[in-house]
């Protein structure tokens, strides 16, 4: 392998950036062992052994690893980590990396700056923001991302060629991801910015429960309506953004399609939820810290009904042709709107339905939706939350229609 010039610079900038933050950040009252000038050096020497052979970048390998054991024995008593020493073993190989491959040797380059600079701010996130059981959730869903998902067939199981393993499983990762995400913001941040971003954050795992708990809360404190009904409109907006990432992980093209009915929905409803939010009222409290991020069971239940509006959908849809698979998907949005959305956007993503048909039908979804949480704002809130909420939601629908039937 020859030396090439973008790659003989991008080691050198590796080394000098690893060795920069570890000459800054050495470990408390310590001095660095290795700091900017030994990175640098490791680093070219990396790149000039690559291009003899890969033997060669071994031994200087193992001379780096044998100066780092000697080093780590010299200043274990005040820096017990390793971090140290891994990272000058980090360096070289970065730097043969980017011989091949400069981008993703730079790109990693800055990865491992990043996590040697934010030693205290990870140690603490670790340590004192984390409670025991989010990081058994999150546990759970790096297996379910890295573990589970990899092994599923990314070829469709059924004889009508809509379910596939992966793509329904991917639904089940994201809401195990956004419902972890959503409970780590409310409840280190949720206490102090109130209730309309407590509503927001919910949203993200079901704006239909948050629409049903506000609700609630309008009837146990009525001078708090106004803010609760904004919280549930602003759980609203979040679902909304939920069911674009959702229909953009699935179809990228009735994405881009639906861009514009999607916007105004989102307008409609974000100024609808304006006016209570200047009375926010009294803050809400964060989920305790043995409250489950998530919970797997109604994950693989969205996954199940996902799958099985799909199969109905196609059903209908060769039955009946486009409007069969509408009226599928628009049943099953009156309980769950996301698996319905996922659907349809699985079958334009497919072929199985037309962009302009999917548009409306993504829009139809947004409707009845709307209908089945105004139902529920009537039953658990008081008379002035319940108006507000069902008016936010009948404007966020009728905006989606009237973009969707002006782009037909």
């Amino acid at each position: 392998m020859e030396i090439g010039l973008q790659g003989m610079t991008t080691a050198v900038a590796i080394g000098l950036l690893v060795g920069l933050v570890r000459e800054r950040h050495p470990a408390h009252g310590a001095v660095a062992q290795a700091g900017i000038r030994t990175h640098a050096l490791v680093a070219i020497a990396a790149a000039v052994a690559i291009s003899f052979g890969p033997w060669l970048l071994a031994v200087l390998m193992l001379g780096v690893g044998a100066l780092a054991v000697v080093g780590y024995r010299q200043s274990r008593t005040q820096d017990p980590g390793l971090t140290g020493e891994v990272a000058l073993l980090t360096t070289p190989l970065l730097a043969a990396l980017a011989q091949s491959a400069p981008a993703w040797a730079g790109g990693l380059a800055v990865v491992v700056a990043g996590l040697l600079f934010a030693k205290e701010p990870l140690q603490g996130f670790a340590r004192r923001w984390l409670a025991e059981r989010e990081v058994q959730d999150g546990l759970m869903l790096a297996a379910a991302a890295l573990v589970v998902l990899p092994l599923l067939p990314d070829r469709p199981v059924d004889p009508w060629g809509v379910l596939v393993p992966s793509v329904i499983w991917r639904l089940v990762v994201l809401v195990m991801g956004v419902g972890l995400l959503g409970h780590l913001a409310l409840r280190l941040v949720g206490a102090r910015w109130g209730l309309p971003l407590a509503g927001f954050l919910s949203g993200f795992a079901s704006s239909t429960a948050a629409v049903a708990g506000l609700g609630q809360q309008s009837r146990q404190a009525p001078a708090r309506a106004a803010a609760a009904a904004s919280a549930a409109l602003l759980a609203n907006l979040a679902s909304l953004m939920l069911l674009a990432a959702i229909v953009g992980a699935t179809s990228p093209a009735l994405l881009r399609a639906s861009v514009w009915p999607l916007a105004a929905a989102g307008l409609a409803v974000a100024v609808a939820a304006l006016p209570g939010l200047r009375d926010r009222g009294e803050s809400a409290s964060p989920p305790p810290t043995d409250a489950p991020a998530f919970h797997v069971g109604q994950a693989l239940l969205l996954g199940l009904v996902f799958s099985a509006v799909l199969l109905a959908s196609a059903g209908l849809s060769r039955l009946f042709g486009d409007a069969g698979a509408m009226v599928a998907a628009m049943l099953v949005a009156l309980a769950e709107l996301h698996p319905a959305a996922a659907s349809i956007a699985q079958l334009a993503g497919g072929g199985e339905l037309a962009l302009a048909h999917a548009r409306l039908g993504l829009a139809g979804l947004l409707v009845s939706a709307g209908v089945a949480k105004s139902v529920i704002a009537f039953a658990s809130g008081t008379r002035r939350y319940a108006l507000q909420v069902a008016g936010g939601l009948a404007a966020m629908a009728t905006a989606a229609v009237a973009l969707a039937l002006s782009m037909a």
